[in-house]
């Protein structure tokens, strides 16, 4: 592929460009996508399953999430020293204690269970 020299075009131009390039990749994506949802199904029809069962029974973590998998149970790591029943295990977002604690000067070790 060639180098394209843009130095002949102004701001407006080249901003105009990279509009155009922009919705070129979401349209290639976009057709990959599609293009890769019918080989799935065309796989699925030939082997006369669905397309859940398919990709359910790969094993990986994505399918058992997708599929509403609960996932790895983490222990609690944090606790709300106000209401011992509030805990958080350090993942995902931060319940309203800990962030309610960080915003009135205090640290997540303040939290932190003491083991």
């Amino acid at each position: 592929m060639s180098k394209i020299d843009l130095s002949g075009y102004n701001l407006a131009e080249l901003k105009g460009l990279q509009f155009d390039i922009e919705k070129a990749i979401k349209d290639r994506q976009s057709g990959d996508l599609k293009k890769a949802r019918e080989e799935i199904q065309a796989i699925a029809q030939r082997l006369g399953v669905s397309v859940e069962a398919l990709l359910g029974g790969s094993g990986g973590k994505a399918a058992g999430k997708a599929k509403g998998g609960t996932g790895v149970k983490v222990e609690a790591q944090y606790q709300n020293p106000a209401d011992k029943s509030q805990t958080w295990s350090g993942r995902g977002r931060q319940p309203k204690f800990v962030v309610n604690t960080i915003e009135n000067g205090g640290t997540l070790e303040d939290l932190r269970i003491k083991k």
